[in-house]
């Protein structure tokens, strides 16, 4: 899935989180074949996290969180925000489901 756009990630990842029983929503569309994907997810409970995957300087890639565990949903607006404008070319995707970072490992960003 590397070579896919990142459109069709999205696309992809937000049907997977569909047919867990879960609810996935674009908060904002980034650049359609290469734009990096924030995601925001929010557990049961109402926990919320943010993930991201980045490369080290060896190139290897991992999926970090961005912020502490457990963080309001009204500061995870005003990070996202932040964060878009000063990458445009961000996508932001917010999904409501159990397991949601394994969702995205497997979606979003396998290789």
């Amino acid at each position: 899935m590397s070579d896919w756009p990142t459109t069709l990630r999205v696309n992809a990842f937000c049907r997977v989180v569909e047919a867990a029983g879960g609810q996935a929503m674009v908060l904002a569309r980034g650049d359609r074949e290469s734009g990096i994907v924030l995601l925001l997810t929010i557990d049961s409970d109402g926990s919320a996290r943010v993930f991201e995957r980045e490369r080290d300087l060896d190139g290897i890639s991992r999926i970090v969180r961005r912020k502490a565990d457990v963080v309001s949903e009204a500061l995870l607006g005003d990070y996202w925000r932040d964060r878009r404008r000063a990458d445009p070319d961000l996508w932001v995707v917010e999904a409501i489901v159990a397991g949601g970072e394994r969702l995205g490992a497997e979606t979003l960003w396998a290789d």
